[in-house]
């Protein structure tokens, strides 16, 4: 099994998962249809974390332009495993939410209704739609649209383009919510939660190593269900979150700075082309991310609590058009990248660029969803 999928792999054809993408959203699926009257922290999160996405995205491109073995390109791959973790986070937030809505309201009909329009439809239109993306800007061979075998391969696997395997995984935490209810009722603590899901994980990277052998493990619920539990947990306690996450700052930090420290190094490596040990590797990531989607959450809630000012409102804004962010902004880097192209130039040169990249990929589609959200259209294209 590969240890993560690498960042400098062409976008014209989806390469192998990486163990937990910067991509994303359900998370970002989860999301009304209109916008909210008040910008919640769990806006602001979906827009820190849409934000981390494209970043990560952006740095990928900028990572196939810098000198190799060049301090830019050093700095380019730590910025990039370093926001590595948004797939984990969205999944994590998507069963926050949706714990928290089971529990209130349980309403089997209208909970699997909304699941395929806000999810299945949009997997489904825009699958299609980066199907014949990639066709139309000759990445692939006119006949794979027509080929069964290519498109039973990229629907079952999320590979029609390389980041909607998120939406795939989406759909499976969906399936799975329901019948982790019964745990929910029982209200558990969300320390238990965490070294269950610690369990859970380990549990099903062996299951998989001996006897699934799933070719693409990253793009099924099995490789998330450390953030799904947590999630669960946080969903299920989430008015005492906040006191939970102040009270436990510290020991939070702690250890994030601790996996961070032992993450990054092995991650960097592993773009490098250096041999990693897929469970090493497989377990910091995991660590990595929960220890961060617990941070901005709290993080996001004791922002909102401040009230917050201008900057708070703009990120929760972007949170609240997070889906079609994350489905617009790869084709928007890709012409960039392969049409208007790179200018020659030292690493000042290449920041700027990748920085002009990044506000175009976050900003375009920021607009568009905005202008939509609410209308028919808006409902075809993202399912709200």
């Amino acid at each position: 099994m590969n240890a993560a999928g690498k960042v400098g792999t062409r976008m014209s054809e989806p390469a192998p998962a990486p163990s937990a993408l910067g991509s994303a959203p359900a998370a970002p699926l989860e999301q009304g249809a209109t916008a909210a009257p008040r910008l919640t922290a769990v806006d602001t999160f979906r827009g820190l974390t849409i934000m981390e996405v494209v970043a990560h995205h952006t740095s990928g491109v900028a990572l196939r332009h810098a000198e190799a073995g060049s301090l830019a390109h050093e700095l380019l791959l730590i910025l990039n495993r370093t926001l590595h973790f948004a797939v984990p986070a969205f999944v994590f937030l998507s069963a926050v939410v949706l714990t928290r809505s089971l529990l209130k309201k349980f309403d089997l009909r209208r909970y699997f209704t909304r699941r395929v329009t806000r999810g299945a439809w949009p997997y489904l239109l825009w699958s299609g739609l980066y199907g014949v993306w990639y066709v139309a800007t000759g990445q692939r061979p006119p006949e794979v649209l027509t080929d069964p075998e290519r498109w039973s391969f990229y629907l079952l696997n999320g590979k029609a383009s390389f980041h909607l395997y998120f939406l795939l995984v989406a759909l499976e935490v969906y399936l799975l919510l329901p019948l982790l209810l019964p745990l929910a009722r029982r209200r558990p603590a969300i320390g238990l939660m965490l070294a269950l899901g610690l369990a859970a994980q380990l549990g099903a990277y062996f299951l998989n190593r001996e006897v699934l052998a799933l070719r693409f493990p990253a793009s099924t619920v099995l490789w998330y269900l450390l953030p799904v539990l947590v999630g669960l947990g946080v969903g299920a306690r989430l008015q005492e979150f906040p006191a939970w996450w102040r009270g436990r700052l510290p020991w939070l930090l702690g250890a994030l700075a601790v996996a961070y420290a032992l993450y990054i190094p092995v991650s960097t490596g592993n773009l490098r082309g250096d041999p990693v040990v897929p469970l090493h590797y497989n377990a910091l990531n995991w660590t990595y991310s929960i220890l961060v989607a617990l941070t901005l959450l709290g993080a996001a809630y004791a922002w909102q609590e401040r009230a917050g000012g201008w900057l708070r409102r703009a990120i929760a804004t972007l949170g609240t058009v997070s889906l079609p962010i994350y489905l617009i902004h790869p084709a928007l880097l890709q012409v960039l990248e392969y049409q208007v192209g790179f200018p020659d130039g030292g690493p000042g040169v290449l920041a700027l660029t990748a920085l002009g990249c990044f506000l175009v990929a976050l900003l375009v589609p920021l607009l568009i969803g905005r202008l939509l959200l609410g209308k028919r259209l808006g409902l075809l294209l993202f399912g709200r």
